[in-house]
């Protein structure tokens, strides 16, 4: 089973408690429809789970295969530098066919972000550095595709539908011993 090489850290994007006893962690590409569907589900699986889970989420643009996953991760991280990552990624995601600057700047106003400050920071590639650490961490992490997901630092290979997924959280919560814990 593979590890999980970078812990999660204050630079990540998190939703749920700090001490939650499960996490799952998504390395995931704003274009792939595959991640697309996974968010859906991802949703689902919050909202069973409550605060007993925590989620992050990381990217891994795939670029040679989706031109607009790695405008589409700066975007998030430059919502993400006026406090709305999880607004501008959801929007993305719920978006999906419509990714392009233009439609980002439009989400930049729905969100009411620093209009100016948001495209800098998409022009200058403030965040790239951030987008390639994400990439490069999940690479070490045997990451080759998205969404590729990790439960408590262990990756998860199985299938991403919702009951599987909540199966497997569901098995790594008897594994440590957590059996009864509240919903």
């Amino acid at each position: 089973m593979t590890r999980l090489r970078g812990p999660v850290n204050e630079q990540d994007h998190i939703q749920g408690p700090s001490r939650a006893p499960l996490t799952l962690l998504e390395y995931g590409d704003y274009q792939c429809p595959y991640c697309g569907q996974a968010y859906r589900i991802i949703k689902n699986v919050q909202q069973h789970f409550g605060n007993r889970l925590r989620f992050v989420f990381r990217n891994f643009p795939l670029t040679e295969v989706h031109p607009m996953a790695l405008p589409a991760a700066e975007a998030a991280e430059a919502a993400g530098a006026q406090g709305k990552f999880w607004e501008m990624h959801d929007l993305l995601y719920e978006n999906q066919p419509r990714l392009s600057m233009r439609f980002f700047l439009e989400l930049a106003n729905q969100l009411e972000l620093d209009r100016e400050r948001f495209v800098e920071d998409i022009e200058n590639g403030t965040f790239r550095p951030v987008i390639r650490d994400d990439f490069v961490g999940g690479v070490r992490s045997g990451v080759n595709g998205t969404p590729c997901f990790f439960i408590d630092g262990d990756r998860y290979d199985g299938s991403w539908d919702e009951e599987m997924l909540i199966a497997a959280l569901e098995n790594s919560t008897r594994r440590s011993g957590l059996v009864g814990a509240h919903r």
